[in-house]
């Protein structure tokens, strides 16, 4: 058995638009629901939401029985901190696409780089547990390094300062645009379609597909994502599946209490993060 091809690094790399979904319900059941719904890749988030190792691994064997969509992972991991030991363990659960957040210069970028892949190129350690089925795969510990995709966000004022040397990076595939941290750091909190942010976001996705890299961005506002699609970003979660479940009770129990008390559906520009 051979170490399996990286498709959502590879249609990145050959820049065609990758549609997904964002999971923070922290669960293998709904993520498996998300998975049959024909999204080209699946956000596990470790960040906001609940996940430890243990979900997370769940969520990518469920992920796993529907080959047309792809499990990424976002690792927990904050500014200037490279996480090569948590990289570790995310990358031996199997998942071969990894987002970090918060990366705001290239020396974090080329760290992070770095923890995604076995020596010489970096530091991870060797092991590759479910990743290399546990040894089955027999090429894992020379062909690892080229099937791991590596997506780092930016979303500072300093990120964007310094997004042409990020996206430089040999090793970085792609770079996605965090609208809500990026609201906060420009002085909008909680607004993230202020025309001083949608101006820097179309600037960025711009900027990254000059360097020849892959921008990426979530939204569940379908006419944003559009226009996102249309400057250019390759890879739009167009949705959350908590917010499509917190839309979808409120609208039903609206429907059905006409006295007003039930609670009003979440704006969707709101969920932007």
């Amino acid at each position: 058995m051979k170490t399996p091809e990286n498709r959502f690094k590879t249609a990145l790399a050959e820049r065609r638009p990758q549609i997904g979904l964002w999971l923070g319900l922290a669960d293998a059941y709904s993520a498996e629901i998300c998975a049959g719904a024909g999204f080209d890749w699946l956000l596990i988030d470790g960040e906001h939401s609940p996940n430890g190792l243990a979900s997370v691994l769940a969520q990518a064997q469920a992920i796993a029985a529907y080959p047309d969509s792809h499990a990424i992972a976002r690792v927990p991991l904050g500014h200037g901190d490279a996480g090569t030991a948590l990289i570790k363990q995310y990358l031996d659960l199997g998942v071969q696409t990894l987002l970090v957040p918060m990366v705001d210069t290239a020396a974090q970028a080329e760290a992070i780089v770095r923890a995604t892949r076995y020596a010489p190129a970096g530091v991870r350690g060797m092991g590759g547990a479910r990743a290399s089925r546990w040894g089955r795969y027999t090429d894992y510990a020379t062909a690892a390094n080229a099937q791991i995709g590596l997506l780092v966000q930016a979303e500072t004022r300093e990120a964007l300062d310094n997004l042409d040397a990020i996206a430089a990076v040999d090793g970085v595939d792609g770079v996605f645009i965090g609208p809500a941290d990026l609201s906060a750091s420009m002085g909008h909190p909680g607004n993230a379609g202020h025309p001083d942010v949608q101006a820097a976001i179309a600037d960025a996705i711009r900027r990254i597909r000059a360097a020849g890299k892959a921008p990426g961005i979530l939204t569940p506002d379908e006419a944003l994502a559009r226009e996102y699609l249309k400057q250019g970003a390759l890879f739009v979660a167009v949705g959350l599946d908590t917010n499509l479940l917190a839309r979808g009770t409120a609208t039903l129990a609206a429907r059905f209490k006409g006295d007003g008390s039930a609670a009003p559906a979440p704006a969707t520009r709101g969920a932007t993060y």
